[in-house]
């Protein structure tokens, strides 16, 4: 049965609406969102938006996920910075996908919980810390690719410092109007592509946490 539900959220959520990397329809194909989502919630695994996981925090929306991963333009041996690593969906999505991905999780038990469900399904790619994500990850940069799971007020300029040349990140800036951002590292600077608006959980430091 779940197995179906991923194929229809494919096909009726990600598909219809524009997105057509093989890579990524596959891995959305694969991983079983219900291993990612409140016990209570399971039978709402697959339906088309974000659902709470606790602390105040949200597991995004199958489309979104799959439309910010798409926009990155992934090969199997990107390296990526994940900012948000929440309840771990993405993550999976990411590691199947590419040679290693890097997440950072600002709530110390939600960062245990991604770890026990992903080493759970077998992925071993990943590196996952609890930590400041604005800081991101700096002994593993460069990376390929940076994706950032929940919106800062403004552009995290230290995290577009990780990024290779030719590297991509892609984050929701805003605060109650946000629009979803794909920023290029070129030779001598940036290149910004505004995308669309979206609606995502606050991206706070570690100190406002508390």
């Amino acid at each position: 049965m779940p197995k179906q539900k991923r194929e229809l959220m494919v096909r009726d959520q990600i598909a219809a609406r524009g997105v057509s990397d093989s890579r990524v329809l596959a891995a959305m194909r694969s991983v079983p969102r219900e291993k990612f989502v409140p016990p209570e919630l399971v039978s709402s695994a697959y339906e088309d938006g974000p659902l709470p996981i606790g602390h105040e925090q949200t597991i995004s929306q199958p489309y979104i996920v799959a439309y910010m991963i798409e926009a990155l333009k992934l090969t199997p041996e990107s390296r990526v910075l994940e900012i948000g690593t929440g309840s771990g969906y993405q993550t999976a999505i990411l590691c199947e996908l590419v040679k290693k991905v890097y997440s950072i999780e600002v709530i110390p038990e939600l960062a245990v919980q991604a770890i026990e469900r992903l080493n759970a399904l077998g992925y071993s790619n990943l590196e996952v810390k609890h930590g400041d994500g604005y800081a991101g990850w700096t002994e593993h940069a460069p990376y390929d690719a940076v994706i950032i799971a929940a919106a800062p007020e403004d552009t995290p300029y230290e995290l577009l410092s990780q990024l290779k040349p030719g590297g991509r990140m892609i984050v929701p800036v805003g605060s109650f109007v946000q629009e979803l951002v794909l920023i290029t590292r070129t030779a001598d600077g940036y290149d910004t592509q505004r995308l669309l608006s979206v609606r995502f959980v606050p991206m706070v430091h570690p100190e406002k946490n508390r």
